[in-house]
């Protein structure tokens, strides 16, 4: 009983050292991460409800500090790139699910999870496939590990790289696999990467509705898929500013808090990495997961730099 009172509290601490300015998004993902495999999460479900509700509320908030215009012009300029690398992608995912003989429905969702928006993409279609919850338990802890090792390792690669924020949020935005991964490396990174990113980001994650319909229509399903509707609050947020100029110091002041949210949500993200997930994650769809990963990553790096030097 102390140590449940005790854990709860610490919990608790945490959470609110993450709600000041000085803890950053990397170190909130680190805190969660350690509490959650030394001490054990006090509320695992709750935590994961309520991150969720907090990134789609952060995101909005992030569209206070973009115009419409740079939102649709970032949109436009990685739609060929999104399209070529779900197609690539999924098409990677089917060859090295068979490669590593990974569960077909498994293989699936990974691949999917990989292409698109990670966690949000394989809930979407896990039920166009039929999943068992045991396959989809298995696609989500793949991928959520993955996410974990991404929001870490890709700011360290881009100063190692050198890329400059504009390539650096393009990259972080087509590569890594959820929102809030993607959000909480490229705001690491700097002020110009976070925009791009996040509006990349959201680019792709649109394409849940038409892929998981097209799907559902091959395979005779009833699923329906809609856009998510934080994707919609974030334009209309940078629709608000632009129509709106003179009110600038409140946006800023909305996308201010926006960010820090964003460290509130990755350490609950951080905290949901437990002992069980790593136990679901088995041996082939981890290496499916880390191969395509890998792949899409470097192929996707390799792809910006040549375009940026032609």
């Amino acid at each position: 009983m102390e140590h449940s009172r005790l854990q709860k509290v610490l919990f608790g601490v945490c959470l609110a050292l993450c709600a000041v300015p000085w803890i950053g998004t990397a170190t909130a993902l680190i805190m969660g991460m350690v509490f959650s495999l030394v001490l054990g999460n006090p509320w695992p479900r709750k935590s994961a409800h309520f991150s969720k509700i907090i990134l789609q509320l952060s995101v909005v908030g992030l569209g206070f500090g973009l115009g419409l215009g740079e939102v649709i012009r970032t949109g436009r300029d990685s739609v060929v790139y999104t399209l070529v690398g779900i197609s690539c992608t999924l098409v990677l995912g089917y060859l090295l699910g068979r490669l590593f003989g990974t569960d077909g429905t498994t293989s699936a969702l990974i691949s999917f999870g990989t292409a698109i928006c990670g966690g949000s993409a394989i809930a979407a279609m896990a039920p166009v496939l039929k999943a068992k919850n045991d396959e989809t338990a298995v696609a989500l802890a793949t991928v959520f590990t993955l996410n974990s090792v991404a929001l870490l390792l890709f700011p360290l690669v881009g100063h190692l790289l050198r890329l400059d924020q504009g390539l650096f949020g393009t990259w972080a935005g087509l590569a890594i696999h959820d929102t809030s991964s993607v959000v909480g490396s490229a705001s690491v990174y700097g002020a110009q990467a976070l925009r791009v990113a996040t509006t990349v980001k959201l680019t792709r994650a649109v394409w849940i509705a038409p892929v998981v319909l097209g799907t559902a229509l091959i395979m005779k399903s009833d699923q329906k898929a809609r856009v998510p509707l934080f994707i919609v609050g974030f334009v209309l947020a940078a629709a608000i500013r632009t129509t709106m100029p003179q009110y600038g110091q409140l946006w800023n002041g909305l996308a201010a808090v926006a960010k820090q949210c964003l460290v509130v949500t990755l350490f609950l993200v951080g905290a949901g990495l437990s002992r069980e997930v790593l136990r679901n994650v088995g041996m082939r769809p981890l290496l499916q997961g880390v191969t395509l990963w890998l792949l899409v990553s470097g192929l996707t790096l390799l792809a910006l730099e040549y375009i940026g030097m032609v």
